[in-house]
């Protein structure tokens, strides 16, 4: 068996990894003034003691040098019916455009976030590591919202998706 090259190997991760299914989020901040927002599914949950989430961000982004500069942070985790703000965040428009769309707000720390989001993660930035195109930033959460229901925007196969099923349960 042949070992692959490089470029094969990034072709068919790019490939594969569109079939995985991820809730779609929001990482949006302020710095020097000025708001940055940008669609991510390279989210996760790092730690429950403290409470951290860790994202992925490009050099090549415009929010890339705010982070870099240890800039609090929110990832506001998309409900089914705001697809049209991934949209924007994700390359469709650019600097304050991608506020357009959107119940958007200030908490105490000047940190945009969406009001009506799935969810939001307040962050404060303890910084990270780099590899390879990529910054991986550590958040410590300081203050959360949640909705009652159940239903976040999904990412796969390319396109942006509601989830299959819808929970009425609600949180307890």
């Amino acid at each position: 068996m042949a070992a692959d090259t490089p470029q094969t190997l990034k072709s068919e991760m790019i490939v594969a990894l569109r079939r995985f299914a991820r809730t779609v989020m929001v990482i949006s901040c302020a710095h020097q003034g000025q708001r940055f927002a940008m669609s991510a599914t390279a989210v996760s949950e790092v730690s429950v003691e403290p409470p951290s989430m860790l994202i992925c961000v490009n050099r090549g982004t415009k929010i890339f040098p705010a982070l870099s500069a240890g800039s609090k942070f929110c990832i506001n985790m998309l409900h089914s019916g705001q697809s049209e703000i991934a949209r924007n965040c994700g390359g469709m428009l650019n600097g304050e455009d991608r506020f357009s769309a959107g119940d958007w707000d200030l908490n105490s720390h000047q940190i945009p976030y969406l009001r009506d989001a799935q969810a939001n993660f307040f962050c404060e930035n303890k910084g990270g590591n780099s590899i390879g195109t990529h910054d991986i930033f550590i958040g410590e959460i300081n203050a959360l919202n949640m909705m009652d229901r159940v239903d976040p925007l999904l990412y796969v196969d390319g396109l942006y998706q509601p989830i299959w099923y819808h929970s009425d349960r609600g949180l307890s």
